[in-house]
């Protein structure tokens, strides 16, 4: 009798465990579909490989610091380039996590940032080419509670310390290659879903809404973001340095607050 139940347990099991693994359907979510007619009406969104690549892990360690990638496959060029860049997270409260911006001044149209995720959900990167198509890549995530989490930093702190930008140029040698830029800005990003501990109030949304970058008076990468990026916002990605030039940051949130950053990059030779 032990035996047969024994077997009987394992049977459900072997049956059970591939359904709960199993991922969903991501042409199935509602909220992708919804999207997907806002933003996009009717246009049809191909595949994404050999065009633009998707990183992120299958179970996020901490779901207020999930780290995303998203890779261009090919160097922007007058001859085919990626213009612009959606990342959506399906499940989060504001599914449209930002809209990535590039020019041919980045070289490459490569973006990393670090992103909140409420529960678990498809990640998608949809690309934008100069030559008007559409591609889409996505990846499962499990994560929960990222958008409800309190934040890491005290507020004492992160007043202290808002809208303090930084911002490093990757070293290399050649001046017509693209090197990584890496930008963080002080900032909560409160998504006004996580609750004060003392007070048992939600803390107000307050959260950085646009972000461009000029590299001698040309633009390289502008995004408009939301409550999905992790607080204290980081990016990374790339701009050809040539002849140097000033580097300008400016940063505008949801309250209407402006910060900007200025560096000098000096020549560069071979």
């Amino acid at each position: 009798m032990r035996l047969a139940m024994a077997a009987l347990a394992c049977t459900v099991w072997a049956v059970l465990v591939p359904a709960w693994s199993a991922e969903p359907d991501p042409d199935a979510s509602a909220i992708w579909r919804k999207v997907r007619a806002d933003l996009f009406a009717d246009r049809p969104i191909a595949d994404g490989e050999g065009v633009v690549a998707l990183e992120a892990p299958a179970r996020a360690a901490d779901a207020a610091v999930v780290p995303v990638a998203i890779r261009a496959a090919f160097p922007q060029s007058a001859a085919r380039s990626i213009e612009r860049v959606w990342l959506v997270i399906d499940n989060n409260p504001s599914p449209i996590a930002a809209i990535f911006h590039f020019t041919q001044e980045s070289g490459r149209a490569d973006i990393e940032t670090r992103v909140r995720i409420d529960a678990y959900t498809w990640v998608r990167a949809i690309a934008a080419t100069s030559d008007g198509g559409l591609y889409m890549v996505a990846r499962y995530v499990k994560a929960s509670g990222g958008c409800s989490a309190a934040a890491a930093t005290d507020p004492a702190q992160a007043k202290a310390g808002l809208g303090r930008i930084s911002v490093r140029l990757e070293e290399g040698a050649d001046p017509n290659a693209p090197a990584r830029v890496q930008l963080r800005i002080s900032h909560p990003n409160d998504s006004g879903l996580a609750m004060d501990q003392l007070t048992r109030n939600y803390i107000p949304s307050h959260f950085v809404r646009t972000v461009e970058v000029r590299h001698a008076g040309r633009l390289v990468m502008s995004a408009d973001v939301d409550i999905s990026i992790s607080e204290n916002p980081y990016f990374r990605f790339y701009l050809v340095p040539g002849a140097g030039g000033a580097l300008e940051t400016r940063v505008v949130d949801n309250q209407d607050l402006e910060f900007t950053s200025g560096i000098s990059l000096a020549p560069r030779t071979r």
